[in-house]
């Protein structure tokens, strides 16, 4: 933490000596509704209500970025008056009021597809929230995905509120300075300058909420953002209740040091809890958005274990059975890890009330129990503790199952129970003003309510190549001019002589082919791949009468000097008389910098290092404005990719030699552009349009747009996870929570007896090789212990290809039957299997535990024959 943030002299002298008011915006009785607007963030995803804040004051909506509170409590009563009596104005007011409420009521996706489910209630937890530049609580990717999460679950109407941190500082604002080396400025939040409300109980006091730590009690007051239908509702800890080291707790974003992390996850997931609480909200689901938040597990086991007199394992059980948890890494060393120490120092008030021991608890966030060195970590706690988990791609998916196989011993890699739901964008917030102008015209207005049905994409081919091309070359001109305008700004800052900051109105040309690269800078990222060879780059750049342009834009983590190394190699290439006017890098990469560049992009480049991109979303942000991207196949391009709708950097490869990796795909970067790109962009038709581009923008679309959105990744959740959860979720709470006892009960049951289930024997009518598609028939004797019926497991043939050493791979699944009891505790299972393939093939017999009629993954608890 940047202790110049807090004085606490200050602080001191002013809590005991000032007189505190709070002021909001006093307008005109006409122009009150743009009060009421401006309190739904309704407007972020809604062009005709930000057309009504600009024509307030245009000049003076772009100084204050875009925050209509901020704007509406400084333009002057001069102006307020002539928009009162403006009849233009006030009739542009009324129709966006009406289309606001209208929003509000109209029935929704939800409301006809789930109306059954009307009792469920999700609470989604986030570190992080990217809903609006005007809003700075957010760093990158995770943010930017939980603000759409919640626009998406807006628009369908899902039952669902959001829980997280509001930071005084933020995330950090960057600048450069003489040398190309990033700067950190943290400027403060007014929340009273923002779309914020304090939430206040009954008695107009505003509700609070505490959390024990080593020093005390810290106390955090709740705010919350309206988010169309959906509430956010936000902790704070810099009150005068608290100590103002503690006050700090909810400084900075991904600030400080470790101890300030623990903090943080403790006020966000037992803080965010209690909140709950307060506010009078018992979900039935809550959904940890990384894990972050992943000790909300204990809070709630805590509560129950309090008001329902449950045992720390019957608890457990209804937290299991009612909580998802999405993972976003896709490598270990990025997974959020305390050590120990500090986790007893500030848990353990909480796992004293849970019952259990200081190495019981620890033993929670560790793979290997044993090991009492291994760090505690916030993945493996949120894996142990809930039933539903994913990845954010079909290949992180993939990954997470191989990164965490350690946790479910002896259970094949491809059945770790960590399923894939692949990321999306809410495309009514990233689409330009123009293109969303073209798709009202020809797919119909239905492409915002209904982003995920395939047929109103296939319209896209309705749009006339002219429309489409003018749109994206107005959108394209536009972000030259920003780049220009941001860059004249830049070198100001940065001391540049007058006539380098002159010369910024001469570099980047509209009309020329523009790539764009823009996330954090992190070494894996490669974000300076294209530099590999400046020669042949040059050449490429500097083509006569096919000219291409980079614009860069991103930060680096403040502790991350490799990325900022990165960012400073690019500006001091960009020096280069050669390309000072083909290369531009944006400062303070953030929504509205985003927003710009994937508008006007023509190509989007992203090239990780496979497979350290989990997901990813702005390449699919630029593909719905008409974008095309060149990428590593990682992430969501995996899924993506059809080879007509852009381009991949090499084949899936995954390398050990680095150096090696960068010059084979950099290579591939500069061929590709040189023979297929280039060519393609400049190849015009006699009407000057690039028909054969165009036709691959229209594809793209037609196979992005209806796929990467957060519609369908919200009715996958909705689908998979949040109305099973809920469901369990009511019936291990009937009757006193009755199911959640007896599942406790039988799970320490079988849990004591497993080692002493054996397989017997198994035997089969095979006598020879077999025929491709013939029946064959297994049986298998099973000897259970006392007390472990039949009914509590599963006998399965696991059957696939064998290789030379033994090993099965592509494996298939049938269950056995229970046909008799043989003698007491053996009883005899058949099942028939059909040979469905040719080649060298076996089976073994497993026995696995059931509960229900439910097979399940219990660490351990897996017999092979």
């Amino acid at each position: 933490m940047n202790k110049d943030l807090f004085n606490s002299e200050s602080e001191k002298y002013l809590t005991k000596n000032s007189h505190r008011f709070i002021v909001t915006p006093s307008l005109p009785d006409k122009l009150k509704p743009l009060l009421e607007i401006a309190y739904n963030l309704w407007w972020v995803w809604n062009s005709d209500a930000l057309e009504l804040f600009r024509r307030v004051d245009l000049d003076l909506w772009d100084e204050i970025s875009h925050n209509p509170i901020q704007l509406l409590g400084s333009v002057s009563e001069e102006r307020l008056n002539e928009l009162a009596n403006d009849d233009s104005f006030l009739t542009h007011l009324e129709h966006i009021k009406n289309n606001m409420n209208r929003y509000l009521q109209l029935s929704t996706w939800y409301s006809k597809e789930q109306s059954e489910y009307k009792d469920c209630k999700i609470a989604y937890f986030s570190t992080e929230f990217g809903l609006h530049d005007s809003l700075p609580f957010y760093s990158g990717g995770l943010g930017i995905l939980s603000g759409d999460h919640l626009k998406s679950a807006s628009d369908m109407g899902l039952p669902l509120i959001g829980i997280g941190l509001l930071y005084r500082y933020g995330y950090f604002k960057q600048y450069l300075n003489f040398d190309g080396w990033q700067q950190e400025e943290y400027l403060e939040n007014h929340f009273f300058r923002m779309p914020l409300q304090r939430m206040k109980n009954d008695k107009g006091e505003t509700i609070k909420i505490s959390v024990e730590h080593p020093s005390g009690k810290v106390f955090a007051q709740v705010w919350k953002l309206q988010i169309g239908r959906i509430p956010l509702y936000l902790l704070d800890t810099d009150i005068s209740d608290n100590k103002t080291e503690d006050r700090e707790i909810t400084g900075q974003l991904y600030g400080g040091d470790r101890e300030m992390r623990i903090r943080q996850e403790t006020i966000l997931g037992i803080g965010g809890v209690r909140a709950l609480k307060a506010l009078g909200i018992e979900p039935t689901t809550i959904h940890s958005n990384e894990g972050h938040s992943a000790f909300l597990i204990l809070e709630r086991i805590r509560a129950l274990m309090s008001d329902n007199k449950l045992t720390f394992a019957q608890a457990q059980e209804v937290v299991r059975a009612s909580c998802v948890f999405t993972t976003h890494t896709p490598v270990p060393a990025g997974n959020e890890i305390f050590d120990p120490v500090l986790v007893d120092k500030y848990l353990s008030p909480i796992y004293k009330k849970l019952g259990l021991k200081k190495d019981e608890f620890l033993t929670l966030g560790k793979q290997n129990p044993e090991d009492a060195n291994e760090a505690f970590c916030m993945t493996v706690l949120a894996l142990k503790m809930i039933d539903r988990a994913n990845g954010v791609s079909k290949l992180h998916g993939t990954i997470s199952r191989n990164m965490w196989t350690a946790l479910w011993p002896n259970l094949p890699k491809h059945e770790v129970p960590i399923t894939s739901i692949t990321n999306g964008i809410h495309t009514n917030t990233w689409i330009s003003h123009e293109i969303a102008l073209l798709f009202d015209r020809y797919l119909g207005p239905t492409w915002k309510d209904e982003p995920g049905d395939q047929s109103i994409w296939q319209r896209i081919t309705q749009i006339p190549d002219a429309e489409l091309w003018r749109s994206h070359e107005r959108r394209r001109e536009r972000l030259v001019t920003f780049a220009r305008n941001r860059l004249k700004r830049q070198l100001g800052n940065r001391g540049a002589s007058p006539n380098e900051i002159a010369h910024a109105d001469e570099v980047l040309d509209p009309d020329a082919l523009t790539i764009c690269f823009g996330r954090r800078f992190a070494g894996y990222k490669r974000g300076n791949l294209i530099f590999r060879d400046i020669k042949r780059l040059k050449s490429i750049l500097n083509k006569k009468n096919m000219p291409v342009q980079i614009i860069f834009a991103g930060k680096a983590h403040p502790l991350d000097n490799i990325g900022k190394e990165l960012i400073k190699s690019i500006i001091h290439i960009a020096r280069d008389l050669d390309l000072r006017d083909k290369i531009v890098f944006l400062e303070n990469y953030d929504i509205s910098v985003a927003h710009y560049m994937v508008q006007g992009a023509d190509v989007w480049l992203n090239n990780p290092r496979r497979p350290l991109e989990a997901s990813g979303t702005s390449g699919m942000k630029a593909a719905a404005n008409g974008a095309l991207n060149l990428s590593v196949l990682d992430g969501w391009w995996c899924e993506a990719y059809n080879n007509d709708n852009g381009w991949v950097i090499g084949s899936g490869e995954e390398y050990d030699n680095t150096d090696y990796q960068d010059a084979v795909e950099s290579q591939a970067i500069y061929d590709i552009l040189e023979k297929d790109i280039i060519p393609l962009f400049y190849q015009r038709g006699p009407d000057g349009l690039p028909r054969e581009w165009i036709q691959k923008i229209k594809t793209s679309m037609n196979v992005i747009c209806p796929q990467f959105n957060t519609n369908r990744m919200i009715e996958e959740y909705t689908r998979r996870f949040y109305i099973p959860a809920s469901i369990q979720y009511k019936k291990v709470s009937e009757n006193n929570f009755e199911l959640a006892k007896n599942m406790a009960e039988w799970k320490k049951r079988i849990t004591d007896k497993w080692p002493q289930i054996k397989i017997l024997e198994s035997q089969d009518n095979l006598n020879s090789d077999i025929k491709l598609g013939n029946n064959f028939n297994i049986t298998a004797k099973i000897q259970l212990p006392e007390n472990i019926s039949p009914e509590d497991i599963t006998v399965q043939i696991y059957a696939g290809y064998l290789d030379s050493k033994n090993r099965m791979s592509e494996p298939l699944t049938e269950k056995m039957s229970m046909k008799e009891k043989t003698q007491e505790g053996v009883y005899m299972y058949e099942g028939n299997f059909k040979a469905d393939r040719i080649g060298h093939c076996g089976y073994v017999i497993r026995v696995l535990p059931q509960f229900d009629g439910k097979v399940l993954y219990i660490p351990k608890l897996i017999t092979w024959q």
